[in-house]
């Protein structure tokens, strides 16, 4: 199945997984370099539920999409919103640049706006939070371009190679959030 532009953005869009990205999905996993900088468990990324089991039985991915290139319709990374507590409509974010050619290109920026203003606009969350390795400076400013603060330290939490490094804890409120509304395409 190809891809379909649900969220488009300028330089890339977002398109809800099916079967044939799981593959991709876990040459991702697979590789060290992207799973290092991945802030998760250091097996594996929550998109691997993808090719666990068949999409429709994982309510885990039901708010996951696939980033893909506009211009080549290529999948390049993965974005979801996940660990969502409606009552608080409150949710955490990940993100994945698996293909390392678009590394620090703007393409994680772009898709973070677009899923943001998805779960502020159409899911109505208040806040959205991560974790971060502090070490991973490019997620960092990334995020901190499209909106989110620091809001604390999760010290020596994470262990790599015999050295512990610190996770970045940030959160976004939706009254900070300043990308384009999603809605205003429906309501102009």
């Amino acid at each position: 199945m190809a891809h379909y532009r649900r969220l488009a953005g300028e330089t890339c869009y977002l398109s809800p997984p099916d079967e044939t990205d799981a593959e991709r999905i876990k040459s991702w996993d697979n590789d060290l370099e992207v799973l290092l900088n991945a802030s998760m468990d250091g097996t594996s990324t929550p998109a691997s539920a993808l090719y666990q089991k068949p999409v429709e039985r994982s309510p885990m991915l039901k708010h996951m999409m696939m980033i893909v290139d506009a211009e080549t319709d290529a999948a390049i990374g993965w974005c979801m919103l996940y660990s969502m507590i409606p009552k608080n409509r409150r949710a955490s974010l990940g993100i994945i640049i698996g293909d390392q050619s678009y590394w620090g290109r703007g393409y994680g920026t772009e898709a973070v706006r677009l899923l943001l203003g998805y779960g502020f606009d159409v899911l109505d969350f208040h806040s959205v939070e991560l974790g971060v390795y502090a070490f991973n400076r490019r997620a960092i400013r990334c995020y901190e371009r499209v909106g989110f603060q620091r809001i604390g330290v999760r010290r020596q939490s994470h262990m790599l190679g015999g050295i512990a490094h610190d996770t970045v804890l940030m959160d976004i409120l939706a009254s900070e959030f300043n990308g384009e509304p999603i809605t205003k395409s429906i309501t102009s």
